[in-house]
This record gives structure tokens, C-alpha cells and sequence, in this order.
């Protein structure tokens, strides 16, 4: 659970180690905006994507399910900065399919988190494996890092692309191409 107290008590000494007032007008109410914001942010801390991909539907039909640009926003672990982009998630059922809105969930569960794309991108796919239990699943993450373009290398625009493959999906070439076109519709 995130700790209100403690981030106003952080951002205040940042502040002030920054060199500002922190009784300046502009900056009175930022602790606690902050620490608002934080619980917000970091609410994947206290879920589970498994009670988003427990509901789901019976189907005959097994063909592959793609929801294509999910917009995330997550913060950089190592700079606590964030990155943000579009996710790409496809499964093939095993004879049931998630609501519609539980892929974007279950992506939004791992990015309100500290994270590293490389990681989230796996989270993602393992956790659509072990709950929904398809017979295979295929992420695609596409971000832009905010502690690659306003610091360091200072290079806006740069895209890291992030892909994690498991079932079928590992072991299919067709597959993997037929997912790869189906992104580009």
C-alpha cells in the first residue's frame, strides 16, 4: 500500500535538496499532489491481473484475438521517470476468450507499477498464460522513454520495441507472421 505520509515527508526534502522554497505559493500543496499522484501511478502495487482474466466466455471458435494499441503509462524503475506507448497483446483460446476490456486491464495492472519494459512485456504475456490459460500468447510493447529523451542521450522520438512469445506462438513461424500483419491493419 503506498505510504501518503512518507512521499509528502520525500518530496518536501527533495525539494528543499533542489534548493527551493518549499513555502514558496507554487509549491505548498506539491507533497501532497504528489503523494495523491504516487497511489494513483502505483496502484498496479496492490492488484492482480489474475481478477481481470478470471472472467471469461465459452467459445468454439480458436482463432487468434489481438488487442492492438493499448496505451500505457509506467514510470522507469531506474530513474523513476516515465515511459509510455502502446501495447499489443494476442492469444489463442483454448475454448475461452477474456471480456474485451481485460487485455487493456491486465496491461494497465503491470505499467502501474516501477518497471523496465523488458520485464512488463513477460509479466504480460504470463499472466494471460496462467490465467486465462490460451494455447499461446504474443506481446508486443512499443515505448518511448522519458529518461532516454529529456536526459542522458537526449534523443525524443526513439521507440523501444519489446517482444515476448509463449505457447504457440513460440513455436509457430505462420503464427507469429500472421500476428505481425494483423498489427498493421
Amino acid at each position: 500500500m503506498v505510504d501518503q505520509e512518507k512521499i509528502r515527508e520525500a518530496v518536501k526534502l527533495l525539494l528543499e535538496g533542489i534548493g527551493e522554497d518549499t513555502a514558496r505559493e507554487g509549491l505548498i500543496g506539491t507533497p501532497d499532489r504528489i503523494a495523491r499522484m504516487y497511489s494513483e501511478i502505483f496502484s498496479g502495487m496492490e492488484e492482480g491481473a489474475e481478477e481481470h482474466l478470471s472472467k471469461v466466455f465459452a467459445v468454439e471458435n480458436n482463432e487468434m484475438v489481438l488487442e492492438k494499441d493499448i496505451v500505457f503509462y509506467s514510470m522507469c524503475e531506474h530513474h523513476m521517470m516515465p515511459f509510455y506507448g502502446k501495447a499489443h497483446v494476442a492469444y489463442v483460446p483454448d475454448g475461452k476468450v477474456a471480456g474485451l476490456s481485460k487485455l487493456a486491464r491486465t496491461v494497465e495492472v503491470f505499467a502501474k507499477r516501477l518497471q523496465i519494459q523488458e520485464r512488463m512485456t513477460g509479466q504480460i504475456a504470463d499472466a494471460v498464460m496462467s490465467d486465462l490459460k490460451p494455447q499461446g500468447v504474443m506481446v508486443v510493447l512499443e515505448a518511448e522513454h522519458m529518461c532516454m529523451t529529456m536526459r542522458g542521450v537526449k534523443k525524443p522520438g526513439s521507440k523501444t520495441v519489446s517482444i515476448a512469445a509463449r505457447g504457440i506462438f513460440e513455436k509457430n513461424p505462420e503464427l507469429k507472421n500472421q500476428f505481425f500483419q494483423m498489427l498493421q491493419l
